[in-house]
Formats: structure tokens, sequence, C-alpha cells
């Protein structure tokens, strides 16, 4: 039996973070509502929180342009409630500086070594890129899932990537390398691309049902929803793909066939996402999508994630956003913080969970609680 772990973030302090200067704030244990007007700070908040999990920033900017403007580092320290203990994680950086990741007062020798320790989940308005942007997108994706449930899977990643980028160091070279050269890299890149495409594939087929079934519901059943996984390994050997790709690779300088080029397609009926879909449709694919990620984590892990919804409600139709309040008003998703311009959205996710809650009103990147007389 798996023993299950139960963590809540606490308490947060961030200093000098993007636009907020400073901020203390005590969360409940169950929803934490942030309310105030586009370009205020909620979005900075919620990528604060992200960052204690993933020791980098939600948008994947340089680290130093997390720094507010006109300072010269910032501070990002989380305590959490893990199971009755307290656990501190504390983030700093300086300009020109590497940044500090420490659990505890302890730094990490290895930041990979964190990833999967607080699992998270964010839906966020630039969740877009997944139906919209290229293949890398969505490889982020699910690798960011089953990074976080599988060690071996982040650490294989890793390998692969490096034998990738010398095998395409090879293909770049002037003076033409050994083809015994070639095939130590090509064979890491079998191995450990083998191992990374058995994982994917076992995910994408647990996902798929628990995905169709959050579809289903925020749509009151009325579209069908699909993804297929492709990948050059399911043809075969990744060694004699790159050996016989090898000639064209070199005149390219990269390389064509591989992992690295895996892709997931999104459908509704017989077309794909990209095609055809309504913006209300593709708001509500990418809601069932990360609301599965958070699903497959629970159901993986051995501690429930925390869940981050940003500004979810736009593009969406009245029944539309009547059922995501039902479903992230219930006891399915633990510790959640939700950022809205809408009161009356807020309002009614607290009322209909009719339990602790926390409400604060953003501003120019301060941030203060509200009294639960104001709701």
């Amino acid at each position: 039996m798996i023993f299950y772990h139960d963590m809540i973030l606490k308490q947060i302090s961030i200093l000098n973070y993007k636009n907020i200067s400073q901020a203390d704030l005590l969360f409940s244990p169950n929803v934490n509502c942030f309310l105030g007007n586009n370009g205020m700070g909620k979005t900075n908040l919620l990528d604060a929180i992200y960052y204690l999990s993933f020791c980098k920033s939600f948008s994947n900017v340089i680290d130093s342009h997390n720094i507010r403007h006109g300072q010269d580092f910032f501070i990002i320290q989380g305590f959490y409630d893990l199971d009755g203990k307290e656990e501190e994680f504390y983030c700093g950086m300086k300009r020109r500086q590497k940044k500090q990741f420490k659990r505890n007062k302890k730094e990490y020798e290895r930041l990979s070594d964190h990833i999967g320790f607080i699992p998270l989940v964010m839906v966020s308005p630039a969740d877009t890129d997944l139906i919209s942007g290229g293949s890398e997108e969505r490889r982020k994706f699910a690798d960011l899932v089953i990074s976080q449930s599988d060690k071996h899977y982040l650490d294989a990643l890793i390998r692969y990537n490096k034998a990738l980028n010398q095998r395409n160091a090879l293909l770049k070279a002037e003076t033409e390398a050994d083809n015994a050269v070639f095939e130590i890299w090509e064979e890491q890149m079998e191995t450990y691309g083998r191992f990374i495409f058995e994982r994917r594939t076992s995910f994408v087929e647990k996902f798929i049902p628990v995905f169709q079934e959050f579809y289903r519901f925020i749509s009151s059943g009325n579209e069908q929803v699909g993804i297929q996984y492709e990948s050059d390994a399911s043809e075969g050997n990744l060694t004699d793909l790159l050996r016989q790709s090898r000639l064209r690779d070199r005149f390219l300088g990269y390389s064509t066939k591989g992992i690295h080029r895996d892709d997931l397609h999104f459908s509704i009926g017989d077309y794909t996402m990209k095609r055809i879909a309504s913006q209300g449709q593709c708001k509500t694919f990418l809601i069932a999508l990360k609301l599965a990620q958070f699903e497959f984590l629970k159901q993986t892990g051995h501690t429930e994630p925390i869940l981050l919804l940003d500004d979810i409600f736009d593009k969406l139709d009245a029944l539309r956003v009547e059922k995501i309040i039902q479903l992230v008003s219930g006891s399915r998703f633990g510790q959640i913080f939700i950022t809205d311009t809408n009161r009356k959205y807020l309002d009614d996710i607290i009322v209909q969970n009719g339990s602790d809650f926390r409400l604060f009103h953003v501003s120019n990147g301060e941030i203060t609680a509200m009294k639960g007389d104001d709701l």
C-alpha cells in the first residue's frame, strides 16, 4: 500500500519577485481566491508558488528577468505542512549570480532532485500554446507530468538530451567524425529514448480516459475529443533510424529522428483542435487536460498536488463556467489558488465549497487579505 502524504502551503514570503515588492501571506488549506484587475500581479503571485515546485518560472523566462525592476535580487520562501511536519523551501537569486534553492536551509546538489516533491498543476491562459504551438510545447507538458511522479524518467530525459546534443555537435563539426563515435551517442539515444517512449506510451494510455471524462462533464457530453501519441520510436529501433538518417542529418546539421520529435495530436470529432475548434472548445480542452494532469499525479504520486487556476473562466459560456465551478468546489482537488477579475465567480466557488477559505485583493503588486464578512 502506498503511503499518501498531505502537503499544504501554509505561508509564503516574497521579496522583489516581478511586480511584487513584498508579500507575507497566510493561506487556507482549502480555497484561496485572488481578486483584481488584469496586470495587477495576480499571475505573478501564482508564479511564485509555481517556482517553489519547479525551481523556475511558469513563463520560462530567464531567472534574472524575474527580479523586480530596479532591484538586485528576489527571494521566495514557502512554508508547507507535510503531514503535520513543517517543510521550508527557500529560493534566492542575485543578478549575475547562480540561484540558490534550499530545503530546510540545506541547498540542493541538483535542482532535479526537488522536482516532484511538491507536485503542482497550473491552469493558465498561456496553455493555449499547447494547441497552437509546436510539438515541443506538448512534449514539455507530458514530460512535466511524468517527471513529477517518476524520478527515473527525468534522469533518462537528461541523459537522452546530453547524447542528442553530442550527436548534433558531431553533425555540425567541420571535420567529419568517425562512424564509431556516432554509434556511441546513437546507442545512448536508443537506450534512454526507448525508456522515455515506453513511459510516454503508458502515460497517454492512462491519461486519455480521465481527460475525456473531464471534457465530457464540462461540455455536457456534446463533443468527442481525443489525444494520439506519435513517435519515431514506434517505427522500430532508434539506432537503425539514426544510422539511416546520418547523411541527411549531416547536411541539415541536426538530428531528424528520435523521441525529441515526438508529438501529441489533439482532436475534436474527426479534426485537429488547431484547425476547427472554437475558443470555448479550446479552453474546455485545456482545462480538462490540466485537471486530468492533477488526477494522474494524484493517482501515481505520494502527495496530492496543489492546484493553481489563473483566470480560467474567460471565453467560456455560462453553462461551462457553472460546470467548472461545480468541479473545483468539490473535495476532489485539495488546496486551490484561484485568480479572477470577476468577484461573482470567486464568491460562487467559496459558497459552494462551504469550507475554510481566504480571499485576497491584488493591486499593483500589493496583496491584502480581505475579511470573511467581505463575502
